[in-house]
């Protein structure tokens, strides 16, 4: 029994022994195992020098020394989707969709050549809208039918098919929008389903502002609210570009080249563009008046319905807010180009040799008053006129709510201020509104339509009506086509304002224009 240790001891000793000669003569580098070096009684206090790949890393001990080799590790294949064969790429883009496809063509020469493959859009084409009808070809006695998508592809120049499908989803969007915008409100002389037709058309609003180095920042609309007559949208962000750099602003109608109604519109996808409106952003504090304000911002408006805030002692953007009329405003944000607006047609006057006072009478007026989420007056006014002794300095004065009859007197709801809001505050400029103006002519067509933000401003004179004693403020809006005069009270008793006055101008260059007059 006390022999086995030493017989094992010798057996070590040999494999030792042996393991010498042979890394001697470079059949191999000696390898040393760590339970055999354990039961030998080395101790693991070693240093280890690391080797580069291809070369020897060596490991002293106190009691052994030995070699190992590392192999060299091969560098993996650089492989890239665009050094790949044409034959497979159009392998992968035909499981592609058609938004996917657009956006795959944008990325390079090549790819936009392979992208327009007919085949690939055939098939897309086929899937959306199947044909109607077959190919027949006669062969002598037989009689073989083919499928419209067998009509040879050769024969159609590269992106045909591509055209085709997207001038067909285009017009398949327009005829579903032209349908919802057909029913007329009795009241506004307005689509009555606008709101639907915006959804049906994917239409979204934003603005680009330009920098003195030409450099562009898109900002996406934040938030919006509709009303009776307008939509208000506002945009807000903590990444604005420093105000002294900038020169413009563009206001553009978005909507997406390809509608999925399934789900929302992409921002990445491919879309067009409209321009609204162009402002000048060159001295923005000096040019434009000042709305209003509060603790936190202050408010520039810039025409048409433009409404700037600028944070207080820091001369920095805090949000941007507009405000559009529903009038032709789908024509208006799709139907531009990204640097040109849309024309509006002219209007084709009726002539009437039979009434003297023809374009003169049979107005209405439809008056809204909100701060984009409240609404503080909405109302109808009808059988507006003007006699041909109220028309002095070029305008034609129609009175709606007279400050002699009471009985049109109308009160304001709620406490009238403009509310806005960002992504860390929010705050109301007290005595700010937006005014929605939609005058109908005697046709019940819309003939002058705004959207715009104003202020009351509170008036030197003192109110000479008995039923209401209290300050007078007055609000006053003009353009090139008429002018809006409101004047109002407010009662502290019931803290509450009335407009007590409200008369509209009308230029008489559009009248004559509209209706092929000559006052």
């Amino acid at each position: 029994m006390a022999a086995a240790p030493g017989r094992a001891q010798q057996q070590r000793g040999r494999g030792m022994a042996a393991a010498a000669p042979l890394g001697a003569a470079g059949l191999g580098p000696p390898r040393v195992f760590a339970p055999l070096a354990a039961a030998a009684g080395l101790r693991s206090s070693s240093r280890s020098f690391a080797a580069r790949p291809g070369e020897y890393s060596e490991t002293v001990n106190t009691k052994t020394k030995s070699l190992y080799w590392r192999s060299p590790i091969k560098p993996k294949p650089n492989m890239c989707i665009e050094s790949m064969p044409s034959e497979m790429l159009m392998k992968i883009f035909s499981y592609l969709d058609a938004v996917s496809l657009l956006c795959v063509s944008c990325v390079n020469k090549r790819f936009y050549h392979l992208a327009n493959d007919n085949g690939i859009w055939l098939k897309i084409y086929s899937g959306c809208f199947p044909p109607k009808r077959t190919i027949w070809k006669v062969k002598s006695v037989q009689t073989e039918t083919g499928p419209l998508s067998c009509a040879p592809i050769q024969d159609r120049k590269p992106g045909y098919w591509k055209k085709e499908y997207i001038l067909k989803q285009m017009a398949a969007v327009t005829a579903r929008v032209m349908q919802l915008v057909k029913p007329v409100d009795l009241y506004t002389g307005l689509p009555s389903r606008i709101k639907k037709a915006i959804k049906a058309s994917g239409l979204s609003w934003m603005i680009v502002l330009k920098d003195r180095n030409g450099k562009e920042h898109v900002m996406e609309q934040a938030d919006l609210f509709f009303k009776d007559t307008s939509v208000t949208i506002f945009w807000y962000s903590a990444s604005w570009p420093c105000l002294d750099t900038l020169l413009s602003l563009k206001l553009l109608g978005v909507t997406p080249l390809l509608l999925d109604q399934s789900k929302a519109p992409s921002k990445n996808g491919p879309r067009r563009r409209s321009l609204i409106a162009e402002y000048d952003f060159f001295n923005l504090t000096e040019s434009n008046v000042t709305l209003g304000a509060d603790k936190l911002v202050q408010l520039f408006s810039l025409d048409p319905g433009l409404l700037v805030g600028l944070w207080k002692g820091k001369n920095e953007i805090a949000f941007v807010m507009a405000s559009l009329h529903y009038h032709q405003l789908l024509e208006r944000s799709t139907l531009g180009s990204a640097t040109v607006q849309y024309a509006l047609p002219s209007n084709k006057p009726i002539l009437d040799d039979i009434d003297p006072e023809y374009g003169l009478h049979d107005y209405d007026l439809h008056l809204d008053m909100h701060s984009g989420s409240c609404t503080y007056l909405c109302g109808t006014f009808k059988s507006l006129f003007c006699r041909k002794g109220d028309i002095e300095n070029g305008y034609l004065r129609l009175t709606v709510v007279s400050l002699k009859d009471n009985t049109k007197h109308v009160p304001l709801i709620g406490t009238v201020g403009l509310c806005w809001e960002t992504d860390a505050f929010k705050g109301n400029v007290k005595d700010c509104y937006v005014m929605d103006v939609t005058l109908l002519d005697e046709t019940r067509k819309p003939f002058w339509c705004f959207s715009a933000p104003v202020c009351m401003e509170l008036s030197s004179k003192a109110s000479s009506l008995y039923d209401y004693m209290g300050c007078v403020y007055t609000t006053d809006y003009a353009d090139a086509e008429g002018k809006v005069c409101v004047e109002l009270v407010w009662l502290e008793e019931t803290k509450e304002y009335f407009i007590v006055s409200l008369v509209i101008y009308v230029s008489t260059e559009k009248v004559n224009n509209w209706y092929g007059t000559n006052y």
